[in-house]
């Protein structure tokens, strides 16, 4: 959010000096026409691509298709946008059971908007493709990230219809079909609907998840996506292997991922003998 300050100083300068002026949205409106003042809005003169409406997710408003404003913003958000010094960790699945999701419980993390997807109560206009499986099937919608406007930044995301499935660390043979599913019939969506093929696509999981219902990300594969670095992204096809080989990969591998130096798990795993940061 901290790269919007200089843009929303230009545009305050830029209303300063055409105050006296009415713009062309007011003449349409009727505003400045001797009736009634001109009333300014914080993000007045702003031309709004996109507002969803009515979505149990955050209220998020693309100006000119640069900048991102989260509104109401909570102080999470604010941490989320800030620059912050990342640590990377290794935890241990003993890590995961006695540090992690005692923690994880502890949190008030609600996902009741992934249940207003799932239950069309929100967003059902954006559903690209669904398999409606209570057991093995999911949902595929557009990333709020991408606009839809052009493939090279490709972005969309298969939340599963299977409640209780928090992350990777709960993954086990029981859930391959899911999987699969996912992967074959998510790429075969996106190739019918955006004439992508499958290897053109990136489909991967993360680890830490930003919410904890079971979701893939399919991203186009020339773009560098938001946690799609090695220390995050977990790609489907080998996580499917992974299963097939070990039923209990996911519960007694030790994997890495980074956390903000703010962040109170970091602190905890930290003071884990059996963890190390590196």
């Amino acid at each position: 959010m901290a790269d919007t300050a200089p843009l929303l100083k230009r545009k305050r300068e830029s209303e300063a000096e055409e105050a006296e002026t009415p713009s062309t949205d007011e003449k349409e409106a009727g505003v400045g026409n001797g009736a009634s003042a001109p009333v300014r809005l914080p993000f007045s003169g702003f031309r709004v691509q996109k507002v969803l409406r009515e979505s149990a997710r955050d209220k998020i408003i693309f100006l000119h298709g640069k900048t991102t404003v989260v509104y109401p913003a909570t102080e999470k958000h604010l941490q989320k946008y800030m620059r912050q010094d990342l640590r990377l960790i290794r935890e241990t699945g003993d890590d995961y059971r006695n540090i992690t999701l005692p923690h994880l419980e502890s949190q008030s993390l609600s996902i009741q908007w992934v249940y207003n997807i799932l239950d069309k109560k929100a967003e059902a206009d954006r559903i690209v493709f669904e398999n409606p499986d209570p057991s093995d099937g999911f949902v595929l919608i557009p990333d709020l990230k991408w606009n839809q406007q052009q493939l090279d930044d490709l972005y969309l995301i298969a939340i599963c219809h299977r409640r209780g499935i928090r992350s990777l660390r709960d993954l086990t043979p029981e859930h391959l079909p899911l999987l699969r599913n996912i992967l074959q019939e998510g790429q075969e969506a996106i190739l019918k609907r955006y004439q992508v093929t499958g290897d053109r696509l990136r489909v991967y999981l993360h680890y830490l998840p930003s919410y904890y219902h079971l979701h893939v990300h399919f991203t186009a594969l020339g773009f560098e996506a938001p946690g799609s670095g090695v220390e995050r992204a977990h790609l489907l096809a080998e996580v499917i292997e992974n299963l097939e080989c070990n039923p209990k990969h996911y519960q007694e591998r030790t994997l890495t991922f980074a956390l903000r130096t703010d962040d109170p798990l970091l602190q905890l795993l930290q003071g884990s003998p059996a963890s190390q940061s590196c």
